[in-house]
Protein backbone atom coordinates (compact mmCIF):
# COMPACT_ATOMS: atom_id res chain seq x y z
CA UNK A 1 0.00 0.00 0.00
CA UNK A 2 0.94 3.20 -0.39
CA UNK A 3 2.37 5.89 2.38
CA UNK A 4 0.07 8.56 3.20
CA UNK A 5 0.97 12.07 1.57
CA UNK A 6 1.26 13.71 4.95
CA UNK A 7 -0.09 17.47 5.29
CA UNK A 8 0.79 19.40 8.72
CA UNK A 9 -1.32 22.14 9.17
CA UNK A 10 -0.91 24.91 12.36
CA UNK A 11 -4.21 25.18 14.58
CA UNK A 12 -6.57 27.59 13.09
CA UNK A 13 -5.34 26.61 9.45
CA UNK A 14 -8.77 24.67 7.58
CA UNK A 15 -7.65 22.44 4.47
CA UNK A 16 -10.61 20.20 4.57
CA UNK A 17 -11.28 22.03 0.70
CA UNK A 18 -8.33 21.03 -0.74
CA UNK A 19 -7.76 17.33 0.95
CA UNK A 20 -11.00 16.48 -0.47
CA UNK A 21 -9.47 18.03 -3.97
CA UNK A 22 -6.72 15.77 -3.27
CA UNK A 23 -9.12 12.73 -2.17
CA UNK A 24 -10.83 13.39 -5.90
CA UNK A 25 -8.11 13.73 -7.88
CA UNK A 26 -5.42 11.40 -6.53
CA UNK A 27 -7.59 8.28 -5.06
CA UNK A 28 -4.96 5.82 -5.34
CA UNK A 29 -2.46 8.15 -3.21
CA UNK A 30 -3.80 8.76 0.33
CA UNK A 31 -3.58 12.13 2.01
CA UNK A 32 -3.08 12.50 6.07
CA UNK A 33 -4.05 15.92 7.94
CA UNK A 34 -1.87 16.44 10.56
CA UNK A 35 -2.50 18.67 13.30
CA UNK A 36 0.64 21.00 14.43
CA UNK A 37 1.07 23.76 17.05
CA UNK A 38 2.52 26.81 15.96
CA UNK A 39 5.65 26.10 17.77
CA UNK A 40 5.99 22.80 16.28
CA UNK A 41 5.21 23.78 12.98
CA UNK A 42 8.98 24.10 11.62
CA UNK A 43 10.66 21.11 13.19
CA UNK A 44 7.96 18.64 11.94
CA UNK A 45 8.60 19.83 8.57
CA UNK A 46 12.61 19.86 8.89
CA UNK A 47 12.37 16.24 10.64
CA UNK A 48 10.04 14.91 7.60
CA UNK A 49 7.29 13.82 10.40
CA UNK A 50 4.91 15.84 7.20
CA UNK A 51 5.60 16.11 3.38
CA UNK A 52 3.92 19.54 3.18
CA UNK A 53 2.81 22.26 6.31
CA UNK A 54 0.75 24.89 6.62
CA UNK A 55 2.88 27.33 8.59
CA UNK A 56 2.34 30.48 10.19
CA UNK A 57 5.36 32.82 9.40
CA UNK A 58 7.44 33.44 9.89
CA UNK A 59 9.70 30.77 9.35
CA UNK A 60 13.17 30.12 8.65
CA UNK A 61 13.18 29.54 5.14
CA UNK A 62 16.74 28.13 4.40
CA UNK A 63 16.30 24.45 2.56
CA UNK A 64 12.31 25.49 2.64
CA UNK A 65 10.09 26.41 -0.81
CA UNK A 66 7.12 28.91 1.02
CA UNK A 67 4.36 29.93 -0.82
CA UNK A 68 2.20 32.61 1.32
CA UNK A 69 -1.54 31.77 0.97
CA UNK A 70 -3.57 34.41 2.90
CA UNK A 71 -3.30 36.82 6.21
CA UNK A 72 -5.16 37.09 9.50
CA UNK A 73 -6.49 39.95 11.33
CA UNK A 74 -5.09 39.83 15.20
CA UNK A 75 -7.92 39.98 17.43
CA UNK A 76 -8.19 40.67 21.14
CA UNK A 77 -10.39 38.03 23.12
CA UNK A 78 -11.67 39.29 26.02
CA UNK A 79 -14.26 38.30 28.54
CA UNK A 80 -17.99 39.25 27.20
CA UNK A 81 -18.57 42.17 30.46
CA UNK A 82 -15.17 43.73 29.31
CA UNK A 83 -15.20 47.78 28.31
CA UNK A 84 -13.16 46.56 25.34
CA UNK A 85 -16.72 44.79 23.74
CA UNK A 86 -18.06 48.44 23.48
CA UNK A 87 -15.75 48.72 20.47
CA UNK A 88 -16.07 47.48 17.26
CA UNK A 89 -11.94 47.31 16.58
CA UNK A 90 -9.38 48.23 19.21
CA UNK A 91 -5.79 49.58 19.09
CA UNK A 92 -2.66 48.32 20.81
CA UNK A 93 -3.21 52.14 22.84
CA UNK A 94 -6.62 50.62 23.83
CA UNK A 95 -5.02 47.56 25.49
CA UNK A 96 -1.80 49.30 26.76
CA UNK A 97 -3.51 49.01 30.82
CA UNK A 98 -4.54 45.48 30.18
CA UNK A 99 -2.93 42.33 31.64
CA UNK A 100 -1.75 39.78 28.52
CA UNK A 101 -2.33 36.75 29.56
CA UNK A 102 -0.60 34.79 26.50
CA UNK A 103 2.76 36.73 25.26
CA UNK A 104 2.30 38.14 21.54
CA UNK A 105 4.33 36.17 18.86
CA UNK A 106 5.72 40.10 17.86
CA UNK A 107 6.98 40.76 21.50
CA UNK A 108 4.60 43.59 22.24
CA UNK A 109 3.60 43.86 25.58
CA UNK A 110 0.94 46.33 27.45
CA UNK A 111 2.59 49.31 29.35
CA UNK A 112 1.55 48.20 33.00
CA UNK A 113 3.56 45.76 34.99
CA UNK A 114 2.56 42.51 33.98
CA UNK A 115 1.48 39.05 36.24
CA UNK A 116 3.86 36.21 36.19
CA UNK A 117 1.39 33.86 33.72
CA UNK A 118 2.39 30.25 34.09
CA UNK A 119 2.69 28.50 30.37
CA UNK A 120 -0.48 27.72 29.15
CA UNK A 121 -2.24 26.50 25.92
CA UNK A 122 -4.73 28.64 23.40
CA UNK A 123 -7.65 27.69 25.33
CA UNK A 124 -6.69 27.71 29.09
CA UNK A 125 -5.93 31.43 28.45
CA UNK A 126 -9.12 31.79 26.99
CA UNK A 127 -10.60 30.36 29.71
CA UNK A 128 -8.81 32.85 31.87
CA UNK A 129 -9.78 35.67 29.80
CA UNK A 130 -13.59 34.23 30.02
CA UNK A 131 -13.04 34.47 34.02
CA UNK A 132 -12.78 38.34 33.45
CA UNK A 133 -9.19 38.30 33.95
CA UNK A 134 -6.50 39.48 31.21
CA UNK A 135 -6.79 39.91 27.32
CA UNK A 136 -5.18 37.37 24.41
CA UNK A 137 -4.31 38.41 21.43
CA UNK A 138 -4.39 35.78 18.56
CA UNK A 139 -5.15 35.30 14.54
CA UNK A 140 -8.50 35.44 14.15
CA UNK A 141 -9.18 31.96 13.16
CA UNK A 142 -7.73 30.76 16.15
CA UNK A 143 -10.07 33.22 18.15
CA UNK A 144 -12.90 31.48 16.24
CA UNK A 145 -12.02 27.92 16.89
CA UNK A 146 -11.94 28.48 20.74
CA UNK A 147 -14.99 30.99 20.70
CA UNK A 148 -17.45 30.67 24.01
CA UNK A 149 -20.27 32.48 24.97
CA UNK A 150 -18.42 34.04 27.28
CA UNK A 151 -15.88 36.10 25.21
CA UNK A 152 -15.81 38.18 22.45
CA UNK A 153 -13.02 39.47 20.20
CA UNK A 154 -12.12 42.47 18.51
CA UNK A 155 -10.03 43.24 15.56
CA UNK A 156 -6.80 44.93 16.69
CA UNK A 157 -5.94 47.39 14.01
CA UNK A 158 -2.52 48.77 14.37
CA UNK A 159 -1.05 45.30 14.45
CA UNK A 160 0.52 43.64 11.84
CA UNK A 161 -1.49 40.85 10.58
CA UNK A 162 -0.31 36.54 10.63
CA UNK A 163 0.39 35.25 7.17
CA UNK A 164 -0.61 31.37 6.55
CA UNK A 165 1.77 29.52 3.92
CA UNK A 166 2.10 26.31 2.50
CA UNK A 167 6.03 25.07 2.94
CA UNK A 168 7.88 22.15 2.25
CA UNK A 169 11.46 20.79 2.07
CA UNK A 170 13.56 21.68 -1.20
CA UNK A 171 15.05 18.13 -1.38
CA UNK A 172 11.30 17.07 -1.00
CA UNK A 173 10.11 19.15 -4.52
CA UNK A 174 8.73 16.46 -6.36
CA UNK A 175 5.23 16.04 -8.10
CA UNK A 176 2.89 14.94 -5.31
CA UNK A 177 4.51 18.48 -3.34
CA UNK A 178 3.99 20.55 -6.76
CA UNK A 179 0.33 18.39 -7.49
CA UNK A 180 -0.80 19.70 -3.77
CA UNK A 181 0.64 23.48 -4.58
CA UNK A 182 -1.50 22.95 -7.49
CA UNK A 183 -4.91 22.07 -5.68
CA UNK A 184 -3.88 24.45 -3.27
CA UNK A 185 -3.53 27.33 -6.01
CA UNK A 186 -6.60 26.56 -7.57
CA UNK A 187 -5.83 24.41 -10.66
CA UNK A 188 -8.54 22.24 -12.00
CA UNK A 189 -8.00 18.89 -12.67
CA UNK A 190 -7.92 19.72 -16.49
CA UNK A 191 -5.57 22.65 -16.27
CA UNK A 192 -1.68 22.37 -17.07
CA UNK A 193 1.18 24.09 -14.89
CA UNK A 194 2.50 27.19 -16.53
Amino acid sequence: MTPPFRVGFVTGATPDKWARNWRERRRREPLELVPVTEEDQERVLRDGEVDMCLVRLPVNRDGLHVIALYDELPVAVVGTEHLLTLAEEVTLADLAEEQLVLPHRSGWRPDVPQLDWPPMSVKDAIEVVASGTGVVILPMSVARLHNRKDVEHRVVTDLAPTTVALAWRVERDDEQCQAFVGIVRGRTARSTRG
